[in-house]
């Protein structure tokens, strides 16, 4: 009973997080692995990247954190974002404490498919910050997909801030 328990758990977790592939507008894939967990091999930050929004002053983290934005079906940290994962790093060696990464999607895509796609941004916001020194066993990661939107209008701007992950002192 254990062991079917056991497979049944492993399986659902794979499959949640292998998703399944959409492509993205101009071609570009969900992301490419690179050495660097902040460098991806997508385009720096421009209008057309987050939908103009200018999200520089965007923010859904709390407690110092900065919101992560990711490309549209993106889930790999592009270097634009890099600043904000070093305030991020700086914020979680401080506090000491568990850090809950939430990670989040616009409303495109099934249930399922941005369910997937939330937890692969949150955990490619973990792996950086454990690159860079923050115990993993201090972080728990969780994914709200689409559930969670920071924006409900229906324009590119507000798809952009919905495509992130937030970062919080777990309580």
């Amino acid at each position: 009973m254990k062991h079917t328990l056991l497979f049944t758990i492993t399986a659902t977790a794979l499959l949640l997080l292998s998703g399944c592939g959409q492509p993205a507008p101009g071609g570009l894939s969900g992301g490419s692995k690179t050495g660097n967990a902040f460098n991806a091999d997508t385009v720096n930050i421009d209008e057309n990247r987050y939908g103009g929004s200018g999200l520089a002053n965007a923010n859904s983290s709390s407690d110092g954190f900065q919101s992560v934005y990711f490309g549209f079906d993106q889930y790999t940290i592009a270097s634009d974002m890099q600043g904000r994962m070093a305030n991020n790093v700086a914020v979680a060696q401080r506090a000491g404490r568990k850090i809950k990464i939430e990670g989040n999607c616009d409303e495109f895509g099934s249930d399922e498919y941005n369910y997937a796609l939330g937890l692969k941004r949150a955990k490619a916001v973990k792996d950086a910050l454990a690159m860079q020194g923050v115990p993993a066993s201090n972080m728990v990661m969780v994914s709200y997909g689409e559930s969670n939107p920071a924006c409900t209008e229906a324009t590119d701007a507000c798809y952009a801030q919905n495509r992130r992950v937030d970062l919080r002192l777990a309580k």
